[in-house]
């Protein structure tokens, strides 16, 4: 059950020892998530921070009735809502499974308790903020600065477990286009593929 979660945490933290990988299996919960259902709804809010052991999720928002996909998370990475998470204030997005899940979740209270306690989960948690702001900066940028086809070509090359997983509409609101246009695209980037 913990396997993966502490390769996580050896390859982020080279130092860890063995009793602060006990300390903080102490404070860990498993949570199973059924496809659909969600871990976080607007409104809500994010209490813990979940480690994917099992399954994709995506994290979305819900603008005039219509769902914008921001995210897309696959086993072995680290979720969450996290501005709601950090302020305890209601979440403005919204986290379900795309697959049944297993989830590694980390509550605020511990994590804060793990602070005080082992001071090296101040370094993790540190670390894991920064990877997180720079998936979602990334993102934007991605969103603002590519083309359709060059975002498609992305996800292609660096996420190629949404291609597999996810369905085509989510897809397209991701890459912020319609569904039409994505079936479009892929005809025309499959019909100029060069031969080998």
């Amino acid at each position: 059950m913990f396997k993966y979660i502490k390769e996580y945490y050896i390859k982020l933290l080279p130092d860890l020892q063995e009793k602060d990988w006990n300390a903080l299996q102490e404070k860990l919960t498993i949570q199973y998530v059924k496809k659909g259902e969600f871990l976080t709804r607007n409104g809500e809010v994010c209490r813990q921070v979940s480690f994917i052991n099992k399954g994709i999720l995506r994290m979305y928002y819900l603008v005039d009735g219509k769902e914008i996909n921001m995210s897309f998370v696959p086993p072995f990475e680290y979720l969450s809502e996290y501005e709601s998470f950090l302020t305890s204030q209601p979440a403005n997005a919204n986290v379900d499974a795309l697959e049944d899940a297993e989830l590694i979740n980390l509550s605020f209270d511990n994590m804060q308790l793990l602070y005080k306690s082992n001071p090296i989960f101040e370094k993790a948690g540190r670390k894991i903020a920064e990877m997180l702001y720079i998936s979602i900066s990334t993102a934007v940028t991605r969103l603002l600065t590519l083309t359709p086809e060059q975002r498609y070509q992305h996800i292609l090359e660096n996420e190629p477990y949404i291609i597999q997983s996810v369905p085509q509409y989510m897809i397209a609101s991701y890459i912020g286009i319609t569904p039409e246009h994505l079936s479009r695209l892929r005809k025309k980037m499959t019909s100029t593929k060069p031969l080998n």
